[in-house]
């Protein structure tokens, strides 16, 4: 059995290399194939494109890279024609992987999208191509599968994957047995996992830093970098503007930075879903170009983006949007206000992190990834068994 993937995002590679895992113990004959990242292929997964170095937002960002997308679209509607695939795991990535469920539904492959995105949230119009390019939905969210069976789309509530990847995932002990022997208190700082990301939000995050190093003299700043090459541009930006201010900067350590922090100052991503896991206070920022504003402002049925405001419709995790350099100084404080609130009065802390707590105990279920699994490979072998009876 042959399975092919199309996931273009840093979180999606973690989420699809569980389930690569997951299908690959359950039958030792499935065979996984596809786009994705370096985590796939750490487990087990053919890597023909690594898809997630393409991940950017706003569309200047895509532009430049239309043709590059064709011809991974042509590269897959040719593998679907010669390797005929048992089916297509789709992961989050709407923009490219819509033109992949289309390919696919053509070749009479059938099509499973597992995190799907947040059509309930920003764009119910493109209900209609899920009706028309998917065949079932694999929701992370137990209101998401119920909106997308009204709507005439077969989909199976599974849990979210990233709740079964911080329950397995083991913490680096003697990482947080050095932090905790130094002194100080200590903020948790994520400048994003694309590099565009980290390029354009971990300025102001210095300046933030820098704003609550001059009231607060206790405080160590811990960066946490999704690779080598974005720690190495945080480091450039510190000895240039910021070299006298507590910062550390470390890849791969997310959670164990995440477990040791009071707060975090955070890009907007699917790593809320671990800060919100971890009940921790935290404000979200984003900085895009004009034109991503726009659009996003068309298409959000409400102000609140990450996934946590979403869930419950209000602002549990404060956001700021920041469009290039407009109101940047004012939106900055208002970002700092809220450290300063939280750092001191231990009581705003606590207030900060009761509805992260209560909305975790109702959302952060493991299992997803069993699930899925099981679901994918029931449908796969019934097939297969008609196809015998045939």
């Amino acid at each position: 059995m042959k399975i092919f993937f199309s996931v273009g995002e840093p979180s999606g590679d973690q989420h699809a290399a569980h389930l690569v895992a997951e299908l690959q113990s359950a039958r030792r004959d499935i065979e996984c194939i596809g786009f994705g990242g370096p985590s796939m292929r750490d487990a087990g997964c053919r890597i023909d494109f690594e898809l997630t170095e393409l991940a950017v937002m706003g569309v200047l960002k895509v532009l430049p890279l239309i043709q590059k997308f064709r011809g991974l679209l042509r590269q897959a509607t040719e593998l679907f024609e010669r390797e005929r695939p048992d089916a297509v795991i789709l992961v989050d990535f709407p923009g490219f992987n819509w033109w992949i469920a289309r390919a696919a539904k053509r070749a009479g492959i059938p099509v499973f999208y597992y995190c799907p995105p947040q059509l309930w949230a920003w764009a119910a119009w493109r209900i209609r191509k899920v009706k028309r390019f998917v065949d079932h939905v694999l929701a992370c969210l137990p209101f998401e599968a119920e909106w997308y069976q009204k709507r005439g789309v077969a989909a199976k509530y599974v849990g979210h994957p990233f709740f079964d990847e911080i329950a397995d995932k083991p913490l680096d002990a003697s990482f947080l047995r050095m932090q905790r022997a130094a002194e100080g208190r200590r903020i948790a700082i994520l400048p994003g996992s694309r590099t565009h990301e980290v390029h354009a939000n971990f300025p102001i995050q210095i300046e933030v830093m820098r704003k609550l190093a001059r009231e607060f003299p206790d405080i160590r700043f811990l960066v946490a970098n999704y690779k080598e090459s974005q720690r190495q541009y945080c480091e450039q930006l510190i000895q240039k503007s910021a070299a006298d201010l507590p910062i550390e900067l470390h890849v791969g350590k997310t959670s164990e930075i995440l477990e040791l922090a009071e707060c975090c100052l955070m890009v907007s991503g699917s790593v809320s879903l671990e800060v919100l896991a971890r009940g921790i206070p935290a404000v979200v920022q984003y900085r895009g170009d004009w034109i991503f504003a726009l659009i996003a402002s068309l298409l959000v049925r409400c102000r609140f983006m990450t996934l946590p405001n979403l869930v419950v419709d209000r602002e549990i995790m404060p956001e700021y949007w920041i469009i290039g350099s407009f109101y940047l100084r004012r939106t900055t404080e208002k970002i700092t206000n809220h450290f300063r609130n939280w750092l001191s009065s231990p009581m705003e802390l606590a207030r900060a992190a009761l509805p992260l707590l209560e909305l975790r105990d109702t959302l952060a279920k493991t299992g997803a990834t069993k699930n899925a699994a099981r679901f994918v490979l029931e449908k796969l072998e019934i097939s297969e068994q008609r196809v015998r009876a045939a």
